[in-house]
Formats: C-alpha cells, sequence, structure tokens
C-alpha cells in the first residue's frame, strides 16, 4: 500500500493545506451549538442580558447591594462603576436621571470573576431578605427593643445592626446560597437585573431582539464560511485524487510497457485493463474520502467531545455507548463483506475477460451458430458478478437504517435524561439543545467513517491488485554498464547452444540451438506446428531470456546491450499482423516518425500496399479502425511489413508474416525485398516452401530441435522431415 500512496508525495503541501482548512472548518461547525445555547439561554431566556452583573444601576439599589458587600468588594465596586452625569444625551438615554441619579459599568472591567460573585450572591440576597417576611421575624427577635423596628424595613434594620449581629445573619444566608447550583443563581441574579432595568425604562425587548439579530448574523457568517471550505476541501481533494490517478495510470501503463511475455503470462491483458482503470478509480474514489470525511471525522470527534466536557460531563456516557454500538456494527460488517470485495474485484475480471473474447471473436462465434452457448458464458460471469455485489450491497444497505436508528436512540435518551438535570437545575435548555448538537456531530463523525467503510474494503483490495502490477520484479532488464554494438559485426545474428523454457513448464521448448545468420543472406526457418519457430525469433529481440546459452547481434550478448538499442536494429514483423488506431501514415511511420512522403511511398511499394492505398480516398492518411478490423488480413500484413522497412534495421525478422498473402503478391514482395536487404540479415519463418526455397540458409526444426541446416536442394536430398513437407506443398518438378 505505501507503494501506491508514495505517489501522494507531490501534493503533500495540498494536503496539508487541506488538513488546516479541516481544522477551521470543524472549529466553525464546532462553534454553531455553543451560539445556539446563547441564543436560548441569554436571547430568549435572559433577554439578552448575558452576565450576572448590571450594565446601569440606581443609585439607591447599588447602596441596598453595598449592604452584603465586604471592604474588597465595596472597593471593586467603585473602581467599575461611575456615576451618570446628568447631560441631555444621558436623560433622552435615561430620562429617569431626572428622578434619581444612576451608576453605569466601566468599559474596563477589572476583576471581573469577583464582580460577577458578589452580584450573582448579592442580587439573590436582595430578593431573599424583601421578600420573605419570616427573615424579618427572625431578626426582630433578636433585638432589643424590636417594637421601634416594626415599622422599618429591612435594610434600614440591616444598617443599624451590630457588625458581629450583620455577619452572623448573612453567613447564615450565604449558607443557604451555598446549596444552589451556580447556574442557577446566575439566572436569578440575571432575572433580577432585568427587573432593575425595567425600573429604569430601558427597554428589554429591544435588547433581546438585538441579541438575537446579532448571534443570528454571527452564525449566519459561520455557516457560510464553513460551506465555502467544505467547497474548497472538495476542490483540493478531487484534484489530489486525479493526480493520483493519473500518476498512477502512468506507472502502470509504464510498467506494463516494460513487462516481457513472462509478466504477460501472469496477468491477463483483462485483468491489466481493468487494473488500470477500474482499480484506479476505487483508489481515487478512496483518496476524496480520506481527505475529505476520514481527516475531518476525527477532528469533528475530538472537538466535539471537548465541547460536550465542557458543557455537562453528567451525560458523556450516552454517547460512549452510542459510539460503541456503531463501531461494533461496522467491524461486524467488515468481517462479512471484506471476502466478498476481493470476489467482485475477480468477477469483473472475469466479466472483461470474457466480453473481450467474445467481441473479438465474434464473427467465428456467429460462423459456428455458438452465439446461445457464449450468451450463457457471459450470463454465468455477469451473475455471479451480480449476485456478489447484490450481497454487499444489501449489508451495506442495513448499515444507514441502523445508524439513524441508532442516532435518534441517542437523541431520545438525552432529552430524557437532560429534562431531569434542567428540572434539578443542574443546566439550561440551551446547554442540553448544545449538548444535543455536540452528539448528533460525534455520531455523526463516526457515521462518516462508517460510510467510508462501505468502499474501503473495495478499495484496499484495488490498491493490493494495483500494487501488485508496479511491484512486480521484471525478468528482462538492462544491465547497469550496457556495451556497445562491434560496427564491425552489423547485421551478424549468432545463436549458441540456446535452450529456452516457459517459465513453469517442466520441459524446454527449444534445445541447444546453434546457428548463424550473416548479413546479405536469408535465414529461414522451417518446421511442423509447435517445433519452436517463432519461439526462436522471439528470442532475439528479448521478448523472453534464454534459459541457457547465448544469443549475439553485431557481435554482443544481447543481455548485455540496452534492449531499447537491441529492439532499433531490429525491424520485426509479428505473425498476426498489429495496426494501431488513427492512419495508415501514422502506422508506417510508428518507429521512424521523420519519414518524408517519398520515404514513405517506397515502403509502400516494397511492401505491396500501394495497390490498395491509393485507392483509398485519403490515400495514406486514411482512417485506421482500432486493430485494423477495417483492413483484410493481407493488407495488415504488408503494412506491418512496411512499417519495419520504414525504420531501415540491420536485421529483418519475418515471423510467418507471408501467410496471408496470395503467391503472385508474396512473390513480388519477396523480389523487392532483395533489393533493399542486399546488406542485411533477413531472418523467416514461414510454412511455405516457396517462401523460403530460394533462401541462402533453411533451418528445420522438429520438436524443439534443429533437424537439418542447408540450403533447398541440399535439404531435399538429405532431410526426410523437409522433404515430406515440400511434397505436401509443391509438385515434384516445381521441387
Amino acid at each position: 500500500m505505501k507503494n501506491v500512496f508514495k505517489y501522494l508525495k507531490k501534493s503533500r503541501l495540498a494536503i496539508l493545506f487541506i488538513f488546516i482548512l479541516l481544522v477551521i472548518q470543524a472549529y466553525c461547525d464546532l462553534a454553531l451549538p455553543e451560539y445556539t445555547a446563547k441564543m436560548v439561554n441569554i436571547g430568549i431566556q435572559q433577554s439578552g442580558i448575558e452576565e450576572p452583573v448590571p450594565e446601569v444601576i440606581r443609585e439607591e439599589k447599588l447602596n441596598t447591594l453595598l449592604l452584603f458587600a465586604d471592604e474588597k468588594e465595596i472597593k471593586i465596586i467603585k473602581e467599575n462603576y461611575s456615576i451618570i452625569k446628568n447631560t441631555k444625551d444621558n436623560i433622552k438615554k435615561y430620562p429617569i436621571l431626572k428622578e434619581e441619579p444612576l451608576y453605569i459599568l466601566n468599559k474596563d472591567i477589572k476583576n471581573k470573576k469577583s464582580l460577577e460573585s458578589f452580584f450573582r450572591r448579592a442580587l439573590i440576597l436582595d430578593s431573599y431578605f424583601n421578600k420573605d417576611d419570616k427573615v424579618k421575624d427572625m431578626i426582630l427577635e433578636n433585638i432589643p427593643n424590636s417594637e421601634m423596628f416594626q415599622d422599618k424595613s429591612m435594610y434600614d434594620i440591616l444598617a443599624i445592626l451590630p457588625p458581629e449581629s450583620k455577619d452572623k445573619l448573612l453567613n447564615e444566608a450565604n449558607k443557604r446560597i451555598n446549596n444552589i447550583e451556580e447556574s442557577i443563581l446566575t439566572q436569578g441574579a440575571i432575572a433580577l437585573i432585568k427587573e432593575e432595568y425595567l425600573e429604569i425604562k430601558i427597554n428589554t425587548g429591544d435588547m433581546q431582539t438585538n441579541y438575537i439579530l446579532k448571534s443570528g448574523a454571527l452564525m449566519l457568517l459561520i455557516a457560510l464560511i464553513s460551506m465555502g471550505l467544505t467547497i474548497l476541501v472538495a476542490y483540493i481533494s478531487s484534484k489530489v485524487s486525479a493526480v493520483l490517478c493519473r500518476d498512477l495510470r502512468d506507472s502502470v501503463f509504464n510498467k506494463v510497457l516494460g513487462f516481457s511475455s513472462t509478466e504477460f503470462n501472469k496477468f491477463s491483458t483483462a485483468s491489466l485493463i481493468t487494473r488500470s482503470t477500474n482499480d484506479i478509480n476505487q483508489i481515487g474514489m478512496l483518496t476524496v474520502m480520506l481527505l475529505r470525511i476520514v481527516f475531518y471525522a476525527p477532528i469533528m470527534a475530538i472537538g466535539g467531545v471537548i465541547k460536550v466536557l465542557n458543557t455537562n460531563t453528567a451525560m458523556t456516557w450516552i454517547i460512549a455507548v452510542g459510539i460503541g454500538i456503531i463501531m461494533v456494527f461496522v467491524i461486524i460488517l467488515f468481517i462479512f463483506t471484506m471476502p466478498k470485495f476481493k470476489l467482485i474485484q475477480k468477477f469483473v475480471d472475469k466479466v472483461n475477460l470474457v466480453s473481450r473474447e467474445i467481441l473479438s471473436g465474434l464473427s467465428v462465434v456467429r460462423a459456428f451458430g455458438r452465439e446461445k452457448h457464449e450468451a450463457k458464458r457471459f450470463d454465468k460471469a455477469n451473475i455471479d458478478l451480480m449476485k456478489t455485489n447484490l450481497f454487499v450491497n444489501r449489508t451495506m444497505a442495513l448499515m444507514m437504517p441502523i445508524m439513524m436508528l441508532a442516532m435518534n436512540v441517542i437523541m431520545i435518551t438525552i432529552v430524557w435524561v437532560g429534562a431531569s438535570h434542567i428540572d434539578l437545575g443542574n443546566m439550561q435548555v440551551g446547554d442540553m439543545m448544545a449538548f444535543m448538537q455536540y452528539a448528533m456531530e460525534i455520531i455523526m463523525s463516526f457515521l462518516m467513517i462508517a460510510m467510508v467503510s462501505i468502499i474501503l474494503p473495495r478499495a484496499i483490495v484495488s490498491l493490493n491488485r494495483v500494487n501488485e502490477v508496479i511491484t512486480t520484479k521484471i525478468v528482462i532488464t538492462d544491465p547497469d554498464n550496457p556495451l556497445n554494438f562491434d560496427s564491425n559485426k552489423k547485421g551478424l545474428v549468432e545463436f549458441k547452444n540456446v535452450s529456452f523454457r516457459y517459465p513453469d513448464a517442466d520441459t524446454d521448448v527449444i534445445t541447444d540451438i546453434n546457428f548463424e545468420a550473416v548479413p546479405g543472406t536469408t535465414t529461414a526457418l522451417i518446421g511442423s506446428t509447435g517445433s519452436g519457430k517463432s519461439t526462436v525469433v522471439n528470442l532475439i529481440p528479448r521478448f523472453f531470456d534464454v534459459t541457457d546459452g547465448e544469443i549475439k547481434v553485431n557481435g554482443v550478448n544481447i543481455k548485455d546491450v540496452n534492449t531499447k538499442d537491441l529492439r532499433s536494429k531490429i525491424g520485426f514483423v509479428p505473425q498476426k499482423g498489429v495496426l494501431f488506431s488513427g492512419d495508415i501514415k501514422s502506422n508506417i511511420t510508428y518507429g521512424k516518425e521523420e519519414l518524408n512522403d517519398l520515404e514513405i511511398d517506397k515502403v509502400l511499394n516494397i511492401s505491396q500496399s500501394s495497390e490498395f492505398v491509393n485507392k483509398l480516398d485519403d490515400g495514406v492518411n486514411s482512417e485506421i479502425s482500432q486493430s485494423g478490423k477495417n483492413v483484410s488480413g493481407g493488407q495488415r500484413q504488408r503494412l506491418s511489413i512496411a512499417r519495419a522497412i520504414a525504420i531501415n534495421p540491420d536485421i529483418f525478422i519475418f515471423d510467418d508474416s507471408f501467410s496471408a498473402l496470395d503467391f503472385k503478391t508474396d512473390a513480388k514482395l519477396r523480389r523487392d525485398l532483395k533489393e533493399i536487404t542486399k546488406e542485411k540479415t533477413v531472418i523467416i519463418v514461414a510454412q511455405r516452401i516457396s517462401t523460403i526455397m530460394h533462401a541462402e540458409q533453411i533451418i528445420v526444426l522438429d520438436m524443439g530441435k534443429i533437424v537439418d541446416i542447408g540450403t533447398h536442394d541440399e535439404l531435399i536430398k538429405r532431410c526426410d522431415i523437409y522433404n515430406q513437407i515440400a511434397l505436401s506443398q509443391l509438385a515434384k518438378e516445381e521441387i
């Protein structure tokens, strides 16, 4: 897997940027529940009053509250409050200034916590002493001549009480207050501040509206930022994924270009196509998921847990239980679906293989009336894939309803438990709403990871399949210090005690092959089917490496030179003419792009292709379809020969390349070839005696061994196998 993801190194800055953006996005998303809580708690329940500290207070009220303050608290009050001057603007803002003085909180607040603590306690004590007549009766019982204080207010009584009695009284009251939750004290103090504002004629409705509008606008801005970050992350992650897929396709394709026939035997063509397309697409989807979800989910989960712990720790067990249930379910899904995802990719390979075989051999299928048989074969491969996909999809389809059920149960549990906490005064409604949102975000994080688990098993299989291609060790490699060809032995091909067996085979295909093909001569190989003719010529360009012995080209062992240099010396025409989509010109100039029109006409004439090319409307610019399906077999062979002639190599290899040509065209082609190959080495594999009977050297193969070497006349006289082949094709007079 690391071999695949090393391709992400070039995108590491983009990935780091994505991570930073996701952190910011998570911060924005996690901030919204907090603002929701404040909007409910402060905006709705507290009428926009944020702190239990009055911004404006009447002098009379402040003096009353100072009765409950010690010397330190009195000093703090005086530092933080200033009397409002009776200016025209201030009277307009606070009409009550005409009747009584007001104090305003300074902008630069000092000892804010001590200030909050004082007002929280003092406002509650004020309400306690002001409204509870039993407290007054209890105090009067302990005062001599209490009859004279019956008409006095509680505050007059507190003002004249001896310090010891006052401290004792306040201590008793503080004990009762200390048993009350701080959140309840805060709400109570804010309610009393609201009453004070109403006494001052401050419009608390406007305060509430302004706070809600301000908070709502801020929440909208945060949501817009989060949306923008989401779009940006999606764009960058998609680009990173696309670059990764491009690099992987390049790597796989370049690796496959270096494959010898040994590696191609390990991977089928259909499988290599699937790995280069479908599997890499799966990796691309996984990359996007990793960057957008797998990175984001843990950030959200960790941030959500931190926020939850700051909101209410008493209900965290609900989230822990919910996450545990979700994780157990995901693990069970993995256990059941992982083996099936491996099967899916194999069945995709099978469908591709069967489709490719049927479509490639459609004419044969029709000729033998095997349409129903091939339809059944395709249907079986298709149904196997369908059944496996259905199992996986049905199993994964269970995920969403179960996850939603778990999430809804968690929400109901939070409301149930949260309601009891609200009833006890341990939390506010807004806090419970925020807790629900945080819980939702934490669970959604795990749900997102669970959703990734749907694609993850298949993507892991695809990763392994692509990695298998990339890490495949190529058998045929260039030497570290390649040698140069011997210019004095240009075109010379030497086989010395060459034996070869295919990988994993038990016996040799060819054994102890010895011969030389010298420039200016034609060497022909003939023999029965399976005698090893094509194997011999495939060893020269190093499509395979010999098992024993050595092959020399231009005086140097082919294993000691660069394979590209070796193949540039060889004009190879395979048994089956292969053309590429494009036009005739692009196919002829495939090995040498700088050919001019005169040179193209020349190779077309030599290969006997001019006759049919000139009849086409666009000539050499005529379109060639995929695999050359729009030209005949003989035309494909002639264009393949033209392509080999065009590069003007030292060595020509024709692997049964004249089989689709009629005798007349064959004779013309060989005659014209003779003119351009006077100083070249020509090696021909043929089935027809007429094609090779004028060769200077004919090698007869049987069961992978050389039976005899000689000219046509020599072999007719002394080689029974050659004689039998000749008699089966020609009359005695022709022989």
